[in-house]
């Protein structure tokens, strides 16, 4: 089963971004589909690659940062190509 997850990571800190980097980079080093905007960034795949992925960065990241909140928003479906047709 394919799946389109998106995340927002925010960490609760000053220096928030370069957690914010260290994840994007890792998740782009999976060699799933990753496509970043300035307000999330969405993973596109399998589904049992993109949980997998997802449940050790989360982790990590979890795990580095003191104080953090990770927004998730998942669909039953790969909508990496979609385009408005407005």
């Amino acid at each position: 089963m394919r799946i389109s997850v998106e995340l927002t990571l925010t960490p609760l800190k000053d220096d928030f971004e370069p957690p914010i980097i260290n994840f994007i980079k890792k998740l782009r080093a999976s060699g799933l589909t990753v496509l970043e905007n300035p307000l999330s960034t969405q993973v596109y795949g399998d589904y049992d690659e993109v949980m997998n992925l997802l449940k050790t960065e989360i982790k990590e990241a979890f795990d580095n940062l003191d104080h953090v909140v990770l927004q998730m928003k998942v669909v039953k479906s790969d909508r990496s190509t979609y385009e408005p047709h407005f």
